[in-house]
């Protein structure tokens, strides 16, 4: 908090200085798919699309709030046990990520750097328990972040992972837009969607487009193949 003290962000939204947009190597598409929790079905868990990436093979990283792990601790078990899934930090309360409380979505976001450690750090004895080591990368509620915000997860050793490529609009996107989003990736994309929303679009969207991309010889990965 003290070496943030009085900084003020100049930048705010899902693609500011500092965050990974794309993979520094274009080695395929990175698809990203988050677990926000929370009320409302939030905590949801999509399993014909998780059940599907393991049919085909296709690696993605799953973004993992602690709302979510802690409504389905045997399921986050499970993905982190899975060498198909690399598991990130989706953050505590699915804030957005802000030194002076900017809001997206009407989400209130952390206030100052010491709620930005909050959010960030409070997930951190999960992974280190279950995975053996910290998120290399974290994903702010909403994706919105400022760039004061994104040097201090930088300073926690966190890359802040945005996107190229919106899948499923949160999970709002219909089964025909979801795969024509997909179906425009290309290699160095990264692909957000959602798999904590069963029912919406995400799983049929993706059982549409994935084997024509797999056929077209579209190779997928995890982030950290990208890096």
């Amino acid at each position: 908090m003290a070496a943030y003290a009085g900084r003020s962000p100049q930048q705010w939204g899902t693609a500011v200085a500092g965050v990974v947009s794309r993979l520094d190597r274009p080695v395929g598409v990175a698809l990203t798919f988050d677990a926000c929790g929370g009320p409302n079905g939030g905590n949801g868990y999509d399993e014909p699309l998780i059940s599907f990436l393991r049919q085909r093979q296709v690696p993605a990283t799953l973004f993992l709030n602690l709302r979510w792990i802690n409504a389905n601790p045997g399921l986050s078990a499970e993905l982190a046990a899975d060498p198909l899934f690399q598991i990130e930090s989706h953050g505590v309360a699915h804030l957005p990520l802000s030194v002076n409380g900017r809001a997206a979505y009407r989400i209130g976001g952390t206030r100052d750097a010491g709620g930005v450690w909050d959010e960030v750090m409070g997930v951190q004895d999960w992974f280190v328990s279950a995975l053996g080591r910290p998120p290399w990368f974290f994903r702010p509620g909403t994706a919105h972040v400022d760039e004061v915000a994104v040097s201090i997860c930088r300073d926690l050793g966190q890359l802040v992972a945005g996107f190229s490529v919106n899948a499923d609009a949160g999970a709002t996107a219909t089964t025909a837009q979801v795969a024509a989003n997909l179906l425009n990736t290309r290699p160095g994309d990264i692909v957000i969607g959602h798999f904590n929303r069963p029912g919406r679009g995400t799983a049929a969207g993706c059982l549409s487009a994935l084997p024509r991309l797999q056929d077209q010889g579209v190779p997928f990965v995890r982030l950290r193949d990208g890096f």
